[in-house]
């Protein structure tokens, strides 16, 4: 077996708010203006920081999720999208220790081991001075076969104040500080509800990505950083077939807007490999429907959008009639929403799509938050009875005022519509709260690509 030498580090920190995403974002940018193909990754579920890693890179982030995915194909995805790189990030997610499995499973250190990745720990140093050695020992002890490389002090006062954590670590660690980041207001990406805000809502992301870009490469040594990524361990290469792109056979729109962003990039490339071609469209600003069989329409925050997206009416009369006909569609979360007939937030109400039986409350706190798992009940159209599907889910929405329709899935760990169902099934449409992996969801690209196939023959 051949091994793979393939430049990589893995950024993490003690604790959440450490900065780590900033920091990644800045990392990859700046390196990528130093003349690097630097490819990102996301370990977890999320969106909205793979948007802004892709947006700082030029590359499409992919996410790394042992739950969803498992080992197997992490390492599979992984080695897809590093090969063409001169360098892969990975951000990792909490904190570098923590997981649900007191054994640790599942964390950013557990990836990091399984792809032998060099660790990058950024450390928020508000407050600290001597203290920082026996955090950064106690953090190289607890797991001593994951390498941590290299340090980040985030959040630093002063010139005063860096060279105290310079000396403490100096003297009583063998880590070396790649970079020291300052106090600065104009580093902070702005925040929202869910989380950061979505790089492709954000109007000036570039100029935001430029300043955290500037301030990185003035204070991290990106010389250091590409040496100990070009230090990583070769990983046994695997036999990863490229995808078979056939004929296209169907035609898919999918909606795509600053409204509708959440999509993992193996989900479009799978609905490729199995036949479909992807015709973009946009609820916001789209004057009609584009000539397809089948709509796919992703999550994001239309709430955030309700009044640009009941101001589309004929768009919207249009995906009615279309489902009214019979079109396929499936549609995660922000999809779901749309589909709706009203969305209430804010004491404010707007008219939705209305093929869906239903109306969307949103609420302060979340009503679903975390990993899911569910067992096809066999209604939608291509899921097979009893199989067993992972996804997770993070939503404030609730359903009210829900008639009579069928459900796609039991649920069996989280939350979904109402505790026991999800995936809404009113005529040839599935609407969940669940979002799917594709690599963690077998035969779901395929099974929507066969259902708009059919539906498409029995309409024509």
């Amino acid at each position: 077996m051949k091994n793979l030498q393939l430049p990589r580090i893995v950024v993490s920190a003690p604790h959440r708010s450490s900065g780590k995403t900033t920091l990644s974002i800045g990392l990859g940018a700046a390196l990528t203006g130093a003349g690097l193909a630097v490819q990102p990754f996301k370990k977890g579920p999320d969106f909205i920081d793979p948007m802004w890693l892709a947006a700082a890179t030029g590359r499409d982030c992919h996410n790394l999720d042992l739950f969803m995915m498992g080992q197997e194909r992490i390492m599979e995805s992984f080695q897809r999208a590093a090969a063409g790189a001169d360098l892969s990030l990975i951000e990792g997610n909490m904190g570098l220790y923590d997981s649900t499995d007191l054994g640790g499973k599942g964390s950013t250190s557990d990836m990091a081991r399984f792809l032998r990745a060099p660790i990058i720990l950024i450390v928020s140093t508000r407050n600290l001075t001597r203290s920082i050695a026996p955090l950064l020992l106690g953090f190289q002890r607890f797991e001593p076969d994951i390498a941590i490389a290299g340090v980040i002090l985030n959040k630093v006062s002063g010139p005063r104040h860096e060279a105290k954590l310079t000396a403490a670590i100096d003297r009583y660690t063998d880590l070396e500080v790649v970079g020291a980041i300052r106090r600065r207001p104009e580093i902070g990406i702005i925040q929202r509800h869910l989380g950061l805000k979505p790089a492709a809502e954000e109007l000036g992301a570039e100029a935001v990505i430029d300043s955290i870009t500037t301030i990185v490469a003035e204070s991290v040594n990106l010389g250091r950083i590409r040496d100990i990524a070009g230090a990583a361990p070769p990983l046994p290469e695997l036999d990863i077939p490229g995808p078979a792109i056939p004929a296209p056979a169907v035609r898919i729109g999918v909606a795509r807007d600053r409204a509708f962003t959440f999509y993992y990039p193996e989900n479009l490339e799978a609905l490729r490999a199995a036949g479909a071609r992807l015709v973009p469209f946009s609820p916001l600003t789209g004057e009609s429907l584009p000539a397809v069989d089948g709509l796919y329409i992703g999550g994001g925050f239309p709430e955030v959008f309700m009044e640009e997206l009941e101001a589309n009416a004929r768009l919207r009369r249009e995906i009615r009639r279309a489902v009214e006909g019979g079109m396929p569609v499936y549609a995660e979360c922000g999809g779901l929403m749309y589909l709706s007939r009203a969305m209430s937030w804010n004491g404010r109400a707007h008219e939705m799509v209305g093929a869906l039986p239903c109306d969307i409350v949103m609420h302060e706190k979340p009503r679903g938050h975390g990993y899911m798992e569910l067992e096809a009940t066999g209604a939608g159209g291509w899921f097979e009875p009893g199989l067993k599907i992972r996804g997770h889910e993070f939503h404030y929405s609730e359903i009210v005022n829900l008639e009579d329709v069928q459900f796609a899935y039991r649920v069996t760990r989280g939350s979904g519509v109402d505790g026991e169902h999800d995936g809404i099934v009113h005529r040839n449409v599935m609407a969940s709260y669940t979002h799917l992996h594709s690599l963690g969801s077998p035969g779901w690209a395929e099974g929507f690509v066969e259902f708009v196939k059919k539906i498409a023959a029995a309409i024509a």
